[in-house]
């Protein structure tokens, strides 16, 4: 059975976009760079053509992967985003507890992930460990940095 992946309505838009453009215009543009490679003879000793397969090769791996993320893709609606768990989509405000610190982070999907923006996957361990839990509650998280002992503070719309 295929994974469901969680996804946020603008997360999924942005999949769809992208898909929509390597469907429409990049296998176009590939598949010029194929022709143009095959033109130019011999194709066991044609780098182009080599390196045109490749590129092919790698797209049609993009366009699977978002097939089976959309096809897979459970939305998160407003209606689920109430505050009072932390959810895809949601903000979330953590206090470590070993260090005192206090962090802000944003919960979204794999494809929407930006470290440096604060912006974590559901699917990374602080993600998935945060995902469901209230203000006030304690969560041990197992990383590969080590253990991590966070309180959710604040949950933010």
């Amino acid at each position: 059975m295929a994974e469901e992946i969680l996804l946020t309505q603008e997360g999924y838009d942005k999949i769809a976009q992208e898909h929509d453009y390597l469907v429409s215009v990049r296998r176009k543009e590939v598949s010029e760079h194929l022709k143009e490679a095959k033109s130019y003879g011999d194709l066991s000793e044609n780098a182009e053509y080599d390196a045109a397969k490749d590129e092919q090769a790698e797209l049609e791996d993009r366009i699977n992967k978002l097939e089976y993320m959309m096809r897979n893709a459970k939305i998160i609606t407003e209606e689920e985003l109430t505050g009072e768990h932390v959810n895809l989509g949601l903000g979330v405000k953590v206090k470590d507890m070993k260090t005192k610190k206090e962090y802000s982070y944003t919960i979204v999907g794999i494809t929407d992930a930006d470290p440096f923006k604060d912006r974590i996957s559901n699917e990374s361990p602080v993600g998935k460990a945060l995902l469901g839990k209230k203000v006030g509650d304690i969560v041990d998280i197992e990383t590969v940095a080590g253990e991590l002992k966070y309180q959710v503070l604040e949950i933010l719309r």
